[in-house]
């Protein structure tokens, strides 16, 4: 990874590399084994991590919370999401004073509207510039917006304020950069990258066995995960946060930091998994 930030449109400096929390928090019996995961990435340096109202009803924001207690706040940033439903006046209001509570913090650095719901753009968007004006959060941005939900948003006043779309992004899965990243590089909005190393399951499973995945990780030492999540962070302006409940696997990512592929290894990897060459709807999990 040629930086470890990068420098959003409002001047703000934000981590390429973070910690995602889907599904963390959820269940007492491995509820101690997560937060000592999420501390040893606190340790080993990540400062971003993600979350959502959505993620067990506020559970991971609650495991988030206690996780951080001891860390300087002013060094980490804190994003969290808000359901659609919950997108406009009033609910938001709550919603955001729950997620802080739930966080045990006074403000969030960056707030996303989770996707696109029936509560009109314009609103969102006014509510979450009153957000960063009350102080209760310091930028705004979006998740699971395609090029043409972007487009609409950009539209309405303030809309050009958002400052990133978190879409799914991976190896398997680069529908999005037919047209969506171009357009998003051109109006200087970055990606994040959920579920950078695929979601587990035979997309998974194929991607890890894939043969140039494996000569590449043989051949740097590293392990095929790896190089999954290497290849997102090769694009300068894409944020990627994995999830991991495991401190050895939270570990292996933060190491990911130090890996650049090569030009022959990226184009290794894109004859392997070929963008497509034509619209696809963004993918959703």
């Amino acid at each position: 990874m040629s930086d470890l930030y990068l420098t959003l449109k409002n001047g703000m400096k934000m981590p390429r590399l973070g910690m995602g929390t889907w599904m963390l928090g959820e269940h007492l019996s491995i509820y101690q084994q997560e937060k000592k995961a999420l501390q040893a990435g606190l340790d080993a340096g990540f400062t971003l991590i993600d979350t959502a109202e959505m993620y067990g009803n506020g559970l991971s924001e609650k495991l988030i919370g206690d996780t951080i207690q001891g860390y300087s706040r002013e060094k980490l940033f804190l994003v969290s999401k808000v359901y659609p439903h919950n997108a406009g006046r009033p609910q938001i209001y709550d919603s955001i004073d729950q997620t802080l509570h739930n966080l045990k913090t006074d403000y969030l650095d960056m707030y996303l509207l989770h996707w696109r719901g029936s509560i009109p753009l314009e609103e969102t968007v006014d509510a979450m510039e009153e957000l960063v004006k009350k102080g209760k959060i310091r930028s705004w941005g979006v998740s699971n917006l395609d090029t043409s939900d972007m487009k609409d948003l950009f539209s309405v006043p303030n809309g050009d304020h958002c400052q990133v779309d978190q879409v799914l992004y991976h190896l398997g899965s680069r529908g999005i950069e037919y047209d969506l990243m171009p357009w998003l590089e051109e109006h200087q909005t970055p990606i994040m990258a959920y579920c950078p190393l695929a979601q587990a399951g035979s997309l998974q499973r194929s991607l890890l066995k894939n043969k140039e995945v494996q000569k590449i990780a043989k051949a740097r030492g590293i392990t095929p995960m790896q190089v999954l999540l290497a290849f997102v962070l090769r694009k300068d302006q894409v944020i990627a946060i994995p999830r991991s409940g495991r401190t050895e696997h939270v570990l292996q990512n933060w190491a990911v930091k130090d890996v650049v592929l090569t030009d022959e290894e990226y184009a290794a990897l894109d004859r392997a998994f070929p963008a497509p060459e034509h619209k696809t709807y963004l993918d959703i999990v």
